[in-house]
């Protein structure tokens, strides 16, 4: 198996990590100072969100320049020190890569609007206003309002799926490919291990920009619901089938280097269609599981998701796993619970497939409520009830919030919220019984046992409602409880090696075992 099948990877948002200039916002050397945590943590892999400089509208999802880095998070020479200091850890490094759009201060896109002769001009989607001088078609932006601006200088409209600060890149001209192609392989070669695919399946659009059809009753589009964006059904505006042209080149450039790895953000609800992305074994290595944060916390919905992915991953995929990510609220808050937190993570860790810890889910991080004069994120500040600041607040390094995430006496960009003080690194690494002493020895037992990172998966029938239990490898039986109340299940013969309150490690299972309210055991089966 290769490092990202049996590996576990986890997102750093690198604004919220770790501040080593006194700014407020966290920086790349700040992750380096980190990064021993993530070692004694037992991931195997960094994948960093956006550092490149950027005007920050959409905090660097606007790329102003793909080659550089942000001075707010550093240099290219703290890149490359990064980038170092993991390969010194075994730690693989895997970058976000932005495809779809740019900032409005990219060159090219500088170049492009300045004139409808400038020989850029078509490196993005520009169409004149129809007749009557309404916009060229329906589409949305998933940030608010329409998805096209018109520029007066040239009288054309450009389109932006997000920000009008984020003009869409044109990814039927073979020009774009092979710049955005370049720019994956500057990173590789400067050693990067792989990618994380922006809104993977948006840069190819119907090529006649079509309007998108109304949408029925209930329709949600992707990871929210959202008005009057899931108004429409986004079949015209992304996802168009030649995608998977694009995906078959840039695994081709991929693969010039070794062991190297691309992971999609897909937001795409039929699962025919999300497997599609894998290819023959020659698109994405994998698309975003993003299946469990649209769930209500029960049992029944839980393993369907599981039971409906292990049945269209094909033979020369493999599955993933996502709790949580930069765009989502924290699981500890969606569950309800840090206790259904604990049970989530040890789903997370033994199911078959790569997981995706998001940094601060791994001590229960819980969704900060930002008061609305210090929200940040564009979205919020377009939409009123969306929003994303809440799930992005600065790591909990210390019990004095301020003094673990950075040095100096300014006020962060995010405020720490009142999880401070009860849920921190320091707080949890010496307590055996901790959320932090659980997510260690749930990756141990994993990265020890090939049952856990590389058997086969069967969910246990004739479990009691309310309770997901399944095999791993024949070897490990996982019984995982979502509800208050305690029950009995049959689990076979065996010893607990992971309790989710570490409080039954060791203890003897004979057939039967009766689970906590909301309480998880790994148990290795005898026999």
């Amino acid at each position: 198996m290769t490092w990202w099948q049996h590996g576990v990877i986890y997102q750093i948002y690198p604004r919220s990590f770790m501040d080593t200039t006194g700014d407020g916002i966290g920086d790349l050397p700040g992750i380096v100072e980190r990064l021993d945590h993530l070692v004694d943590l037992g991931v195997d892999a960094v994948w960093v969100s956006p550092f490149y400089r950027s005007p920050m509208a959409d905090f660097g999802y606007d790329v102003e320049d793909y080659r550089d880095v942000d001075p707010i998070f550093g240099t290219l020479d703290d890149a490359d020190a990064l980038i170092a200091a993991c390969h010194d850890r075994d730690l693989r490094v895997i970058v976000d890569y932005v495809p779809n759009h740019t900032s409005d201060r990219h060159r090219w896109f500088r170049a492009s609007r300045s004139s409808r002769d400038d020989p850029k001009r078509d490196w993005y989607v520009w169409r004149d206003p129809k007749p009557d001088g309404t916009l060229p078609n329906n589409w949305l932006s998933h940030f608010g309002g329409p998805a096209w601006t018109l520029d007066e200088r040239t009288g054309q409209c450009y389109l932006h799926l997000f920000l009008p600060e984020q003009p869409d890149l044109n990814w039927r001209n073979p020009e774009v490919r092979e710049a955005m192609y370049d720019v994956m392989r500057f990173w590789l070669e400067r050693g990067v291990d792989g990618f994380r695919i922006d809104v993977a399946h948006l840069p190819m659009k119907d090529p006649g920009l079509r309007d998108n059809p109304p949408a029925h009753p209930g329709y949600v589009s992707g990871l929210h619901r959202r008005m009057p964006f899931d108004s429409q059904v986004h079949v015209h505006d992304g996802g168009h089938p030649d995608i998977h042209e694009v995906f078959r080149e840039m695994r081709s450039v991929v693969d010039e280097y070794p062991d190297r790895y691309t992971v999609g953000e897909i937001a795409e609800h039929d699962l025919g269609v999300w497997a599609s992305y894998y290819g023959d074994g020659d698109g994405l290595h994998m698309p975003f599981n993003f299946a469990y944060v649209l769930l209500p916390w029960e049992a029944a919905a839980y393993r369907e998701a599981v039971e409906a992915v292990e049945a269209v991953v094909p033979d020369h995929g493999w599955p993933n796993h996502v709790l949580g990510n930069h765009d989502v609220a924290r699981i500890a808050t969606r569950a309800g619970s840090e206790a259904r937190a604990r049970v989530a993570m040890a789903m997370l860790l033994t199911l078959r497939g790569t997981p995706t810890i998001y940094y601060g889910d791994e001590i229960g991080m819980p969704e900060v409520e930002v008061p609305s004069a210090a929200r940040q994120d564009p979205w919020a500040l377009r939409e009123e009830g969306q929003g994303r600041d809440g799930c992005r607040t600065p790591m909990l390094w210390t019990s004095d919030a301020g003094t673990g995430f950075g040095f100096g006496s300014t006020e962060p960009w995010l405020p720490f919220g009142t999880a401070a003080g009860r849920t921190s690194v320091a707080d949890q690494r010496d307590d055996p019984r901790s959320m932090l002493a659980l997510t260690r020895r749930l990756l141990r037992l994993r990265r020890a046992e090939p049952a856990l990172h590389a058997g086969t998966y069967r969910t246990m029938p004739g479990t009691p409602s309310g309770v997901f239990a399944y095999t791993r490898g024949g070897e490990f039986a996982v019984a995982l409880s979502f509800v208050g109340a305690s029950t009995t299940v049959e689990l076979g013969s065996g010893i607990v090696e992971v309790s989710t309150g570490m409080d039954r490690i060791g203890e003897a299972v004979e057939g039967s075992v009766v689970l906590g309210p909301d309480e998880g055991l790994v148990v290795r089966l005898s026999g």
